[in-house]
């Protein structure tokens, strides 16, 4: 991410859980996925000047469909 901090998988604005928005003030949601089904939630915040990444969230498979209203068929 220092490299590259556009690294991970942009999650579209309209499905950015509520709590992210009003906790963090995140305007915009990354997504890596890690190894067995882990994922990392970050954001990006800065200007041309410096672009600072922050670290929201590393959870499980399970927590991050309950996180974004994803139900099991």
């Amino acid at each position: 991410m220092k490299a590259n901090p556009f690294y991970g998988n942009n999650i579209p604005k309209a499905l950015i859980p509520r709590e992210y928005i009003v906790t963090y003030k995140v305007s915009n949601l990354w997504r890596v996925e890690l190894i067995n089904y882990w994922r990392m939630l970050y954001t990006i915040k800065g200007d041309q000047v410096e672009v600072i990444c922050f670290v929201l969230d590393v959870i499980d498979h399970k927590e991050y469909d309950k996180k974004f209203g994803y139900k099991k068929k």
